[in-house]
């Protein structure tokens, strides 16, 4: 337990005194960082939707539509004036009516000229699937009221279907390869790092070469030497597990050095010594009385590695060289971004690069509050 003096107020007589665990005193002070607490609520939201994707999704994602190819965003409405009785809270979009234009035969879509508007509702019946592979359901969040109509939030594909569909299940693949990488990357790196620290001599030194070889390779050329093994028969799910593995092969490394350092200091600690005496085995003193003096560290350390293995996962998708389709990522949909002429004509492409950007800085907020948290010197 740590003691905390909570601030006297003008004119108090008695100071009010109360105790607090460490782990009260690190979100006390995480909760001073106003953009790490935005970054905590987006990551947290975004998790959710990645879990719950076939629910939040309004469309069955590899539904294709020929006839709304390149279809532009419908903006969503809540307050439909032109209602029997004056007006009511449905939400609604407006359509679109398809054109050629007559000199270049182009495909354009523009608001019906009759203002025509399609209703939705709230976890309204759609495309039937398996929420999480095993629950059969046909409830979305947002659904047409009249079966058969369709609707695009953030437009669709070249081959007409739903981004907002593909966006929301490509953050299931992508921040589940970026926490399996990470929690990969944990393990080795708490486990050779501490047997490292914890028994030095010719373990540390073997364990501390084979680090030092790996960081002296580099980073993005071994991906994407590795990822370019993959055979291309693979399925979608043996490639995912294989490009988690790969990105996880370098990632542990800088962790093992931080706990071995930290080891190093601790093994001489009056505490691990008096533990030493009482007879405790070696598990137990490295489990039980010196990894949970790292637990802040290696949360802060956690927080900031997502971001990267999101990056790597990305890149090598965008490359060809990750997930391949069918498969569902940020990256995979950002490969249909790769030429000007897509991004010039259907600028709505580039989303999933937006949900990039906003997940690694809110993962990077995390991370820096959570660093600053666990620091008792920082101010």
């Amino acid at each position: 337990m740590t003691l905390a003096v909570e601030a006297i107020a003008p004119g108090a007589t008695v100071a009010k005194i109360a105790y607090a665990s460490q782990w009260r005193l690190l979100w006390l002070r995480f909760k001073r960082h106003r953009l790490a607490v935005i970054g905590l609520v987006l990551t947290c939201l975004v998790y959710f939707i990645a879990l719950f994707a076939e629910i939040i999704a309004p469309a069955d994602p590899e539904r294709a539509n020929s006839r709304f190819v390149y279809h532009p965003p419908q903006a969503l409405h809540f307050i439909d004036t032109s209602a029997e009785g004056g007006w009511s809270l449905r939400p609604y979009v407006y359509a679109y009516t398809m054109k050629r234009d007559p000199a270049t035969l182009k495909q354009l879509f523009v608001p019906d000229a009759g203002g025509r508007k399609t209703y939705l509702r709230f976890f309204g019946e759609g495309d039937a699937y398996q929420l999480w592979g095993v629950i059969p359901m046909n409830i979305h969040l947002l659904a047409p009221e009249k079966a058969g109509e369709t609707f695009y939030l953030f437009g669709s594909d070249r081959l007409g279907r739903d981004m907002l569909s593909r966006v929301v299940y490509g953050a299931r693949t992508t921040m589940s390869i970026g926490l399996v990488g990470v929690i990969i990357s944990v393990v080795l790196g708490i486990f050779l790092g501490g047997i490292s620290g914890y028994y030095g001599g010719k373990i540390d030194w073997v364990i501390q070469r084979l680090v030092e070889y790996i960081l002296s390779l580099p980073t993005i050329p071994i991906w994407l030497a590795l990822a370019a093994a993959l055979p291309k028969g693979w399925s979608p799910i043996l490639q995912y597990f294989t490009i988690t593995a790969i990105i996880s092969l370098v990632g542990w490394t800088e962790l093992a050095r931080v706990v071995r350092g930290r080891f190093l200091a601790m093994r001489a600690e009056p505490f691990v010594t008096a533990a030493r005496l009482d007879g405790a085995r070696e598990g137990r003193i490295i489990f039980r009385h010196m990894l949970p003096s790292l637990a802040s560290h290696i949360i802060a350390a956690v927080s900031l590695a997502v971001p990267t293995m999101i990056l790597a996962e990305t890149a090598l998708s965008f490359l060809g060289l990750g997930l391949q389709p069918p498969a569902i990522s940020w990256g995979v949909l950002l490969k249909e971004a790769q030429n000007i002429r897509s991004i010039a004509a259907a600028p709505w492409v580039f989303i999933p690069g937006g949900a990039v950007i906003l997940m690694v800085l809110s993962l990077n907020f995390v991370g820096d509050g959570l660093r600053d948290a666990a620091d008792p010197y920082s101010q």
